[in-house]
């Protein structure tokens, strides 16, 4: 007996970060028994949902620029005879959303980020024109329980959320208001989550959390141990995590990456700034100090782990001295791939209302200064790769015909001519050569791998 063919088309559009991704994939596995099939094309639709971030600039303007869009298809399908409802999630929902009913009339729900698993119910309120539009609030527990256990899942990579919110209370960000408190999902949970997918040929799984590297969801144990457990499941070749805060990470953390050959050697740890003065006005809680001393101990476990980072230039009060000191830490540190971004003013966070605001045009001139450098570091990192052999997880086919496309073990894309059966398999690539965001090679056939 063959599933029916869905009636309904669901259209996710996702913005900003990896959360976002797991959180439209659920949306859509909660859908599914519903009959909503994913479409690519929001014309025509039957759900179109705006899945949101609430980090980047000028992130609401975006997603009004997309509602006006959205009306007018909407108002098309309903001239035809057909109907379009529209739902807003995520963390701008979260922050805007009795706005979000206001300005927009095309809107008929929003859902915050811990209130997706209600979609069914919102739906079914909204198609009979009465009830609640507005689900905006926290319950992570409440949301982690509410979703199917099965997952559809389309590659051997996947997202794996394991903790959500944030206790931080940086003085930029928005999550501790969008996201809710800390909150770790059940060791046990996870880790059944993570063999249905290995089971669904799931490779890799890259863990999700705000501050992931807080997860405290175990019997006495950390994200470390959640990690070994994870290494023991048959078929899960890689782990990965993301985000990190200097904070929270521990020495068992540290020894992990020295000791699971499953847990890859690449590590994101966002320090934002070089200056401890900024740090101090971020509530950071650590110097730049602290930050480089924590480099080397991760380094002297793992001495081949490729760092990344997160920097905000031209927050309030920063100076040239001050950015220098950001420029010097990149130097010392050497990034084989960072985030970096002018600071823009988010409506509600402390540093939104602090004095000495940053002019543009030194926002603009200081972050062209940060680009160069930390491209010039991504570059030397992957120029230092070629000659080597490293272990490739292959994901997809390449653009071109006999190509295929997969990730090293410090996350850069490989691309290599092969076979599509190859797709799924780790499989030794000599690198010949290097790009900023790429590697190219030749399959290295029974040559030995590098350990990483």
């Amino acid at each position: 007996m063959t599933d029916q063919a869905p009636q309904k088309r669901l259209y996710i559009k996702t913005y900003g970060c990896q959360m976002n991704v797991y959180d439209s994939e659920r949306m859509a596995d909660v859908l599914r028994p519903l009959g909503y099939g994913v479409t690519d094309q929001p014309e025509g639709a039957d759900l179109v949902v705006l899945n949101t971030c609430h980090i980047r600039e000028k992130a609401t303007e975006k997603v009004y620029s997309e509602l006006g869009q959205i009306r007018r298809m909407k108002e098309r399908k309903a001239e035809a005879g057909g109907q379009m409802t529209v739902a807003v999630a995520g963390c701008v929902a979260q922050a805007e959303g009795e706005e979000i009913m206001a300005r927009q009339p095309a809107v008929d729900l929003v859902v915050g980020p811990q209130s997706y698993h209600r979609l069914p119910e919102l739906i079914a309120r909204a198609h009979r024109a009465s009830g609640q539009r507005l689900a905006a609030d926290f319950s992570a527990d409440e949301k982690f329980d509410g979703l199917p256990a099965e997952r559809h899942v389309a590659g051997v990579t996947a997202f794996l959320t394991v903790q959500e919110g944030c206790d931080k209370f940086c003085t930029f960000c928005v999550v501790p208001y969008t996201r809710g408190a800390e909150y770790s999902r059940p060791a046990q949970d996870i880790l059944d989550e993570a063999r249905r997918l290995a089971d669904k040929g799931v490779r890799e799984v890259t863990l999700l959390g705000q501050n992931v590297n807080a997860y405290a969801g175990g019997q006495g144990g950390g994200l470390a141990e959640l990690v070994r457990r994870l290494a023991d499941i048959g078929g899960l070749d890689r782990i990965r995590y993301t985000t990190s805060h200097p904070r929270d990470m521990d020495d068992d953390l540290i020894a992990a990456h020295g000791e699971i050959p499953q847990l890859m050697p690449y590590l994101h740890l966002p320090v934002q700034a070089g200056s401890d003065k900024v740090l101090k006005a971020m509530n950071r809680a650590h110097t730049a100090e602290s930050y480089l001393r924590l480099v080397e101990k991760i380094r002297a476990a793992r001495p081949d782990i490729a760092m990344s980072g997160d920097f905000i230039v031209g927050f309030p009060g920063e100076s040239d001295k001050d950015f220098e000191a950001t420029l010097e830490l990149v130097r010392a540190v050497g990034f084989a791939s960072a985030f970096s971004f002018k600071y823009s003013r988010r409506p509600g966070t402390p540093a939104a209302a602090m004095p000495l605001q940053v002019a543009e045009e030194a926002k603009e001139e200081r972050l062209a200064r940060l680009l160069d450098l930390l491209d010039e570091q991504q570059r030397a990192f992957n120029a230092a790769c070629v000659g080597r052999t490293l272990p490739v997880l292959f994901e997809k086919p390449g653009r071109h015909a006999g190509q295929v496309v997969g990730r090293s073990p410090y996350l850069q894309a490989v691309h290599a001519e092969a076979p599509d059966g190859l797709i799924g398999q780790i499989v030794p690539v000599r690198i010949e050569s290097a790009a900023k965001m790429s590697l190219a090679g030749v399959l290295a056939g029974h040559a030995a791998m590098e350990p990483a």
